[in-house]
């Protein structure tokens, strides 16, 4: 089957580990030339080594970048533009769940001004310079290349459900992403640049069970899901995979959600899972 990114170059924030991380091999896997960007370089690095070793025909390169600093950001954007010579998809993964974040009484002010600089303002600047690239993208109909690209916002399940163990401030700056990728995707539908969220449920990644600490935080969720088990990252990389293709050529200002049914579940089944999740790419 050919390649379902094959000749695009893509962006990956948070790329590090986790989502960014199975997102950045499996694009490769399937052509992409990756620019992997995270706050950990030595992590980064590791990805694109990882990628250049099972993927030789594909370029992958790392950068460290802050993403609540709209600098670092467009610093990213232009290398991988420069490096690249285009930018079709921008895959903005990279945010914090802060453990001081709590609700209104206990969340201080600068763990919310944090949590928006990084998960809001980080979407906003990566959607901003991803925009300006994608209008400028060169065209190679024989390629499969064409002006604009795919925006892919990580949004989150607590963006559609309240929750009584509450992060407040990371909530909230969810539900922003979910209506800024809404807002911009109808901006810009007409030119080629098509703009969706992902709503991952729990998640088996480093950033949620570091926070689920304990055996009660882990049971407290698990209880509400009705696949009886969290969610692995290499599941919401696919899911990603499908929004930065030609695959979903006719989807924009959606929240994809990929959680395992939480949201759509009011009584959970009983018993244990009867299939395995999928097996990491790393």
């Amino acid at each position: 089957m050919p390649q379902r990114l094959a000749n695009k170059a893509a962006l990956i924030t948070g790329a590090g580990s986790g989502i960014g991380l199975e997102s950045s091999l499996l694009f490769a896997q399937e052509g992409a030339n990756v620019l992997l960007v995270d706050i950990n370089l030595a992590a980064a690095q590791k990805g694109a080594t990882l990628i250049q070793q099972r993927f030789p025909n594909v370029k992958a390169l790392a950068v460290h970048a802050d993403v609540g600093k709209e600098d670092d950001i467009k610093g990213a954007v232009d290398l991988a533009v420069a490096e690249f010579g285009r930018l079709d998809v921008m895959f903005n993964n990279a945010g914090i769940m802060h453990p001081a974040d709590d609700h209104a009484l206990n969340t201080e002010e600068k763990i919310w001004d944090l949590t928006m600089q990084i998960n809001v303002k980080g979407v906003w600047w990566g959607c901003k310079y991803a925009i300006m690239a994608m209008r400028q993208n060169p065209v190679d109909e024989e390629k499969g290349l064409r002006v604009g690209g795919s925006i892919i916002n990580t949004a989150s399940f607590v963006a559609l459900m309240g929750a009584a163990t509450p992060q407040l401030a990371y909530t909230a700056s969810k539900g922003a992403v979910l209506s800024m990728t809404r807002e911009l995707a109808m901006v810009h539908a007409r030119e080629g640049i098509r703009l969706n969220s992902l709503c991952p449920g729990p998640l088996k990644t480093p950033l949620l069970m570091d926070f689920l600490n304990t055996s009660e935080k882990k049971e407290r969720r698990l209880v509400h899901l009705p696949m009886g088990r969290f969610g692995e990252a290499v599941e919401l990389a696919k899911a990603a995979l499908f929004l930065a293709s030609d695959d979903s050529s006719y989807m924009t200002g959606t929240d994809f959600k990929v959680d395992g049914g939480l949201t759509s579940c009011y009584v959970t089944p009983v018993g244990d899972p009867t299939l395995q999740p999928p097996a990491s790419l790393i």
